[in-house]
């Protein structure tokens, strides 16, 4: 069975800093791409950054500049370096991914998601 599990959410003052990681387990055989998605309260979930398993990445208009995507192949896992963060960066942070495994042809899969709060 196929698990994402974030860790690394908590509360962090305007400007702060906060790392996001994401492991993906569960007899992967490839992974086509890994990312995060965001929701605010009240608002749709939201494309945050992706990173293709080629190392090609993709931003939101709203993080470009601030936070950074990258990715371990070897451990199946990738990071979310958020910088310079604004209150309406505020929202649950949730790990994407698009993978295959040993029973099942490629599929997209949800972490639980990780609560990100800043604020003064």
């Amino acid at each position: 069975q196929v698990q994402l599990v974030e860790s690394g959410g908590g509360l962090v003052q305007p400007g702060g800093s906060l790392k996001l990681s994401c492991v993906a387990s569960g007899n992967i055989v490839s992974i086509n791409y890994m990312g995060w998605y965001r929701q605010a309260p009240g608002k749709q979930r939201e494309l945050v950054a992706v990173i293709t398993g080629g190392g090609t990445t993709n931003y939101a208009d709203s993080v470009k500049g601030r936070f950074t995507i990258s990715r371990d192949n070897a451990k199946n896992t990738i990071h979310l370096q958020m910088s310079s963060l604004k209150p309406e960066d505020t929202a649950v942070y949730y790990c994407n991914a698009q993978l295959a495994t040993l029973n099942l042809p490629k599929s997209n899969y949800w972490g639980q998601g990780t609560q990100v709060t800043v604020s003064s």
